[in-house]
């Protein structure tokens, strides 16, 4: 029955609330889980969940919180839970006391608790989980499975639910197994009967059918860069495990069962290799990309921390690679199943000696598949690592996004490759030599030609004839001519998105990657306020004009990031030369994601400390 003690009101919101599942890893509760959004989502209101989850063995915590937001907010929302499914007892007080005032407790009472483990400001619903599920199921190993599907056949029923959704999305995760899709459904409608017989349905907190969803889809950002690699005509991957990046070799593989299997014969036409440790997988991509081969790995912070001294080899050499960096929080271990963005300036300047590397800052599934397709193009075209940095945010939960496009005409950009013809009709070939001006050289596949073109390459200095030396005005020349290609590559990265204020402002922001939900709706929340703020986006490294441009066409411009120093703040210092004064960092890093509370009170902050607030802001400061 609904406990309620009557010290503030119910909470009453339609297609707008965050629902936590406290459960423990490994009980089968993912699954279960995963239903209650997806069905959210087939009733047209858009859902956001996000697996917290520990980086040990079963039995430790886990949760699962999904914000509803008809509005389309697709960022975490922070400021506590409005329902709890609290099935763990092991985090019972966190989890109560995360609640809001007026908030919902749903919980198994089937051992009854004191008093004093509740609260006086909450409502809540218990539900004889565990005796219901014993008396209904003699295989003990059924019991806490079933369980997960009892809780949300319950759920269904306090929110108002579209169950014939449930049933559907059953059904099609049990396809061709019929007695497993009968058994879940029996479970879903013991738990629903059991609520409209003795529960106070609908609670305050209400599922109602909506549009809001479009034709979006549904997606992870690994699962979406994995097949842009198919699309962008990747062929080899090396890999090693590590969270949160291994489901992205993992659904490369997938993929490529699915699309790179030739019809007739039957074989692959790829290659996948799980190395023996991160240093054997980089070695391994840029030995098939300097044959050729359209490869990559996938990495976290510490892959990227072992691979420096192969990253410059690929630079200096100018051998394409991409290398999918899926951040997690460090250093060292770290949180490996936190979220951050602090790999920025480890992969810009990876390897010892001067180097830079094309970075590209993904937002959302979407750009994951656009940006990994586009990525293998770069690395053939300017025959360099290409850096695709995504998070766990990004990488390890679904989204919604826009549905992938692709264009069956596009040809897959090889660069400057010349064949045995062109060998034999040049007058001269020089691997090193700057032909178009552009600093990128002419290349050739090794035995394109049985004399001409090259078969080896090296790390070592040389001159444009790709000839040892030593001398230190041909590596002054080399070094020179890699500067003038990464300065081709500013036309060739994504340009950044802007997003101008409603009204004119002396005030930007400066974001990428997984923060753009959060500060998207932190610019509605601050210009409803009275603060106007013009933001900017940024997709890729080096900067184009247009970066430097925004910043000087305002006074102050916030830096807004997932980590503790700044990185993005000191790229754009360092490569930009601006003053530093003008970019306030906002950083956040404690590996959670970040929200939209966290950016408009920080920058409201910031600027009532600067005296900068808007005379117009209401109640900002």
């Amino acid at each position: 029955m609904l406990q309620t003690l009557n010290r503030v009101e119910p909470l009453q919101r339609v297609n707008d609330f965050v629902i936590k599942f406290a459960n423990v890893n490994g009980s089968g509760s993912a699954s279960a889980n995963a239903l209650f959004t997806k069905s959210v989502l087939r009733m047209g209101v858009p859902a956001t969940p996000r697996n917290i989850f520990p980086s040990n063995i079963q039995g430790l915590p886990t949760w699962y919180e999904v914000r509803v937001s008809e509005a389309g907010h697709l960022a975490a929302r922070g400021a506590g839970v409005d329902l709890m499914v609290a099935m763990n007892p092991q985090t019972w007080d966190k989890d109560v006391g995360s609640i809001v005032p007026g908030g919902y407790l749903f919980y198994d009472n089937t051992k009854p608790l004191p008093p004093s483990k509740f609260r006086d400001d909450i409502n809540v619903i218990g539900v004889p989980l565990t005796d219901m599920t014993n008396k209904a199921y003699a295989e003990p190993r059924q019991r806490p499975l079933f369980k997960n599907i009892v809780y949300l056949g319950v759920l269904s029923a306090l929110l108002e639910m579209d169950v014939a959704e449930i049933e559907r999305l059953l059904g099609e995760q049990f396809k061709g197994r019929e007695k497993l899709v009968t058994a879940n459904v029996q479970a879903l409608h013991m738990g629903r009967d059991y609520a409209l017989k003795n529960l106070e349905w609908p609670i305050g907190l209400r599922l109602r059918r909506s549009n809001a969803v479009g034709d979006r889809i549904f997606v992870d950002g690994n699962a979406a860069a994995a097949l842009g690699a198919v699309y962008g005509g990747a062929t080899f991957c090396a890999w090693y495990p590590i969270t949160p990046s291994s489901s992205l070799a993992e659904a490369f593989t997938r993929w490529c069962h699915r699309f790179r299997v030739d019809q007739e014969s039957g074989k692959n036409k790829f290659a996948i290799v799980q190395a023996e440790d991160e240093l054997a997988s980089i070695g391994m991509v840029i030995g098939a990309g300097w044959n050729g081969a359209r490869s990559f790995t996938a990495t976290s912070g510490p892959g990227i921390s072992l691979m420096q001294e192969f990253f410059g080899l690929a630079y200096f050499a100018e051998i394409p690679a991409v290398i999918f960096d899926v951040q997690r929080a460090g250093p060292s271990t770290g949180m490996p199943t936190r979220t951050q963005q602090c790999d920025v300036l480890s992969c810009a300047y990876a390897s010892h000696g001067d180097t830079k590397h094309v970075l590209l800052f993904p937002e959302d599934p979407y750009e994951c598949f656009e940006f990994s397709a586009l990525s293998f193009d770069l690395a053939d075209r300017l025959q360099t690592p290409i850096f695709m940095l995504l998070d766990l945010e990004i990488g390890m939960n679904e989204r919604l996004c826009r549905p992938f496009n692709w264009d069956d005409s596009r040809q897959l950009d090889r660069g400057k490759v010349m064949t045995a013809e062109d060998l034999d009709s040049a007058k001269v070939f020089g691997r090193y030599l700057d032909v178009d001006g552009d600093g990128i050289p002419y290349r050739t596949y090794p035995g394109t030609h049985p004399s001409k073109g090259a078969f080896f390459t090296r790390g070592t200095s040389k001159d444009r004839m790709a000839r040892y030396s030593e001398e230190g005005v041909d590596y002054e020349d080399n070094m020179e001519r890699l500067l003038r290609k990464f300065e081709t590559a500013k036309s060739l990265v994504p340009a950044p998105v802007l997003r101008e204020a409603r009204e004119p402002t002396r005030l930007g922001a400066i974001y990428f990657g997984s923060t753009s939900p959060a500060m998207l709706e932190a610019d509605d929340r601050l210009a409803a306020q009275g603060v106007h703020i013009d933001l900017l986006r940024v997709r890729g490294f080096p900067f184009s004009a247009e970066v430097e441009q925004f910043i000087a066409e305002h006074d102050k411009v916030f830096v807004v990031e997932q980590n503790r120093d700044g990185q993005l703040r000191s790229l754009l210092v360092n490569e930009l030369e601006v003053d530093p004064a003008r970019l306030l960092k906002l950083v956040h890093f404690d590996g959670t994601p970040i929200t939209a509370m966290f950016i408009a009170d920080g920058m409201v902050e910031r600027l009532h400390r600067l005296g900068l607030l808007p005379e117009t802001a209401i109640g900002a400061a």
